[in-house]
């Protein structure tokens, strides 16, 4: 976009209220096509794609925190002349959108079933076209930069096709199987559940050792789950164990089910744990069904898909699993075969995160992708330097998964999603069917009844979004992406996919060129949040209280590569009060005149203080670019807030009034000086907190949009290192004046008469009028006399000042403060004098603790000593 200088109204509303002005303003830069790539244009290509959020989900913490980094990176790379792309969009959620429908078809008293499949599925459409995508309208208030014109759903016809044809594709190339493997098993939904899906938490269950067998050839095993001995196929050992050497390969006695099972050698085993023995279910846990595996054992499944027992030919038929826990374990006990029992017994229990219930390892024919060809081209991309991992020390995290990953099991029993494109015939036959070829027709054919897991669909979206497999503009611009902003916590399971993917259908072109990896957002104590601790945060309630800017800059001010980011509402308050300071410090410039101009004035006409502004701010651009490309967004935002509010507002602001009233040359110059450093900090700042940056921006301006401004450089001046030792010492007298001010019980606005010696020697009369205005000192008249003293110690000699404080200070009221002051100084001391001398305390006090009453100490001495000085300088009554 080409800026134009069209004239703004050069005035700001008396104070900066976020929610009058956010609505508008973002409406207005999506209104002008600012967020619109265009894949025809000449300019060098940046594109992100989101990481699509749950068409169910609102905007939480997390991703208002990873949103303001893409966008930070998006904004940035808009101002430096990319044609930028933030392709945004959604996931269909399968088990999420499913689970939720099926709880309002029940509340009106009707099943799926009495919908059917087709019914069902158009019920889903009509929510999604009715609710769905609450976040994106939270996305706009948040000031995602995305575009809305390329906005995608994972279940768009184009997505769908891009998921047929690269099903078909694998399946072709003998990477997608059917097979009877031990999957993540949901009773509740009667469905496979992905791995991320799994949450492993520490319950409190029961460890009971049961009896296999009779007399002397009988052997003790140990479970936390009674019921599944039910369908238990042997008891492993290990082979150099002398105590069962003469049982293996004999068969002993399964309790309850009147069937007998091989007791086998197998080096799984540990000879060390319990009595050296174990049950061996291999249809119901991963580490069995390896065993069974091994040995050729007969693999029944004991339970049906809503987690009862079935099949066994015993009274425990039925039974739901929780219930056979009981109830096998109270038979067993009725045959006097529990010989011990641990309750409560801590050990890591995988749920559902959907459900809430305790998963259950099923065997169960299901699909799965072969991927050891791609997960090895996903870790050779990375080691090949084709993809980078950012922080570096993140990439053996990758590495652990990528080398170590199993058989992706991608089919679930549900209702809502890519069907698997495959149909089965009456014969046992099977075809598997691209996106332009007809289905087979005829008596007993029929399609798949499982759909595809929800990360199938996700991992094609950097390319899917794009137009896949289309030839498209779009694809041949801005794929493979620039950079993936991703938290470190789904690296495995959306990261790797993406990776493997990518590489497979687009002939080894990787689908980002770098991997930014953050963490997770904590609260201001460092603790994770959740709803059980009562932790969590609402970023929607924080845009309402603060804006979306304050939590904006919040956020991207904890955020540091590969680390976990703390916040808390504190914080989001005081990036509210950086705003308003930005907002006041804008608006006394443009009050007093000041202008952004074409270049600089002449540096030989600038002043001190002019030139060190300058300086500092090429300084500030130079860190913000080197921090930025580092995805260092914490420490560029720390640098940002440090040089506009420490130096900018609170000491160029206050030097520039002096200058002002000079009037002349020196007033317009410094005009100019103010508007050139607003004009920078203004854009440099755009990325993080984009809102009041535009307001003031375009106020100060009179350009159309900071979102298209250009990106500062520094101005290439080499830095005038005596103007700046000149403003540090100047700063420094300042300071040291008005902490002496303090110590003597002045009032800050309090103006009292001084005497300065020594700026003339060290370089610094120059700056006696913006000593005496900042410092709140006047020239001495008649009459002056010297009742204070102070000497500043500065690089090149010493400033003295002498203060007249006669009638300055009500000497009554002081001395009583000071009284109070020492009273309470002189109680310190003698608390922590009397725990130092107690023996008895010194002996069994941690010396951490020893060491901070000595600290206490030191600082009671330093103040008694202080405040007994005040008190003799002060004058008689």
């Amino acid at each position: 976009m080409t800026q134009t200088h069209a004239a703004q109204p050069r005035e700001l509303p008396s104070s900066w209220n976020p929610a009058d002005v956010e609505a508008e303003l973002y409406q207005r830069w999506v209104d002008a096509g600012y967020f619109t790539a265009d894949a025809d244009s000449d300019k060098p290509p940046f594109s992100i794609v989101i990481p699509p959020p749950n068409v169910t989900g609102s905007l939480h913490i997390g991703h208002a925190y990873e949103h303001t980094l893409m966008d930070v990176l998006t904004r940035r790379r808009r101002m430096q002349g990319y044609e930028a792309l933030w392709l945004p969009g959604m996931d269909h959620a399968s088990i999420a959108v499913q689970a939720l429908v099926e709880r309002q078809l029940r509340a009106e008293g009707l099943e799926p079933a009495d919908l059917g499949r087709e019914g069902f599925v158009d019920r889903v459409w009509q929510w999604k076209e009715q609710h769905g995508g609450a976040i994106l309208s939270q996305m706009r208030r948040l000031g995602d930069s995305v575009d809305w014109s390329r906005e995608r759903f994972t279940m768009d016809a184009g997505l769908s096709r891009a998921v047929q044809t690269i099903f078909k594709q694998l399946h072709d190339d003998g990477l997608i199987y059917r097979a009877e493997r031990l999957v993540n098993w949901s009773p509740a939904l009667q469905s496979v559940i992905s791995d991320i899906e799994v949450e492993h938490r520490e319950v409190e269950g029961e460890l009971v050792s049961m009896r296999y067998g009779s007399g002397a050839d009988a052997i003790v095993v140990a479970t936390t789950r009674v019921e599944t001995m039910l369908g238990d196929t042997a008891v492993a050992v290990h082979p150099d164990d002398e105590r069962y050497t003469h049982l293996v390969g004999t068969e002993i006695e399964l309790p309850l089910t009147g069937r007998t099972i091989p007791i086998i050698a197998d080096e799984h085993v540990d000879p060390e744990f319990g009595s050296g023995a174990v049950k061996v279910t291999p249809a119901h846990d991963p580490n069995d069904f390896e065993i069974g595996k091994r040995h050729g054992l007969p693999m029944p499944t004991i339970m049906d898909e809503s987690g009862r027992i079935t099949g066994t030919g015993t009274e425990f038929d039925g039974m739901d699993r929780f219930e056979a826990r009981v109830a096998v374990r109270e038979r067993l006990r009725e045959q006097d075969r529990i010989v011990a029992e641990k309750r409560p017994y801590l050990h890591t229990v995988g749920h559902s995160s959907r459900s809430k219930e305790p998963i259950e390892p099923r065997l169960s024919m299901q699909w799965f992708v072969d991927v050891g060809p791609l997960a090895r081209a996903a870790g050779d991309a990375v080691r090949g330097g084709q993809v980078q991992v950012h922080p570096p020390e993140m990439a053996k995290r990758y590495f652990d998964w990528v080398d170590n990953m199993h058989d992706w099991c991608i089919s679930r029993q549900l209702w809502w999603g890519h069907r698997i494109p495959v149909w089965h015939g009456p014969g046992g036959e099977m075809v598997c069917v691209g996106p332009d070829e007809e289905p087979p027709s005829g008596p007993g054919w029929t399609q798949d009844e499982d759909v595809l897991d929800t990360w199938f669909s996700s991992g094609l979206w950097p390319f899917s979004t794009m137009g896949w497999p289309e030839d498209t503009a779009d694809l041949r611009k801005f794929y493979p992406t620039s950079v993936l902003v991703t938290g470190y916590d789904i690296l495995f399971f959306w990261v790797a996919r993406m990776m493997m993917f990518g590489l497979y259908a687009m002939d080894g072109a990787e689908p980002f060129k770098v991997i930014a990896l953050h963490g997770m957002v904590r609260d201001g104590h460092g603790k994770k949040m959740s709803k059980s601790a009562g932790n969590t945060v609402d970023p929607l309630v924080w845009m309402d209280d603060y804006g979306a800017d304050a939590l904006r800059f919040t956020l991207a001010r904890g955020a540091n590569p590969g680390a976990d980011s703390p916040i808390s509402e504190e914080w989001v308050s005081g990036s509210r009060s950086f705003c308003t300071k930005l907002f006041n410090a804008t608006k006394f410039a443009l009050m007093n005149g000041a202008r952004s101009p074409e270049r600089l004035p002449e540096r030989a006409g600038l002043t001190d203080a002019d030139r060190w502004i300058v300086d500092g701010l090429d300084q500030v651009v130079s860190d913000v670019d080197e921090l930025l490309e580092d995805f260092q967004f914490g420490k560029a935002t720390e640098a940002l807030y440090h040089f506009t509010w420490d130096e900018f507002c609170d000491w160029y602001l206050e030097l520039s009034k002096v200058q002002l009233d000079e009037g002349g040359d020196r007033a317009e110059r410094t005009r100019e000086v103010l508007g050139h450093v607003l004009d920078v900090l203004l854009r440099l700042l755009h990325p993080t907190i984009p809102f009041i940056t535009e307001a003031l921006w375009t106020t100060l301006t009179g350009r159309d949009s900071v979102v298209v401004a250009q990106w500062p450089s520094p101005t290439g001046i080499e830095p005038d290192g005596v103007a700046a030792e000149r403003i540090g010492a100047v700063r420094k007298l300042i300071t040291e004046i008005r902490r002496f001010r303090s110590d003597q019980g002045l009032k800050p606005g309090q103006r009292v008469a001084a005497e300065l010696d020594g700026l003339a020697v060290l370089g610094l009369d120059g700056h006696l009028a913006a000593v005496r205005s900042l410092a709140r000192v006047t020239e001495p008249g008649d009459g002056f006399t010297a009742s204070a003293s102070i000497e500043v110690g500065l690089t090149g000699g010493t400033v003295s000042v002498a203060l007249d404080l006669s009638g300055a200070v009500d000497v009554a009221a002081e001395r009583k403060r000071l009284d109070k002051d020492l009273a309470a100084a002189e109680k310190e001391l003698a608390g922590t004098d009397k725990k130092l001398t107690n023996q008895s305390f010194l002996e069994k006090a941690p010396a951490e603790v020893v060491d901070k009453i000595k600290l206490r100490r030191d600082a009671a001495q330093a103040d008694i000593a202080r405040i007994n000085a005040r008190l003799a300088a002060l004058p008689e009554a």
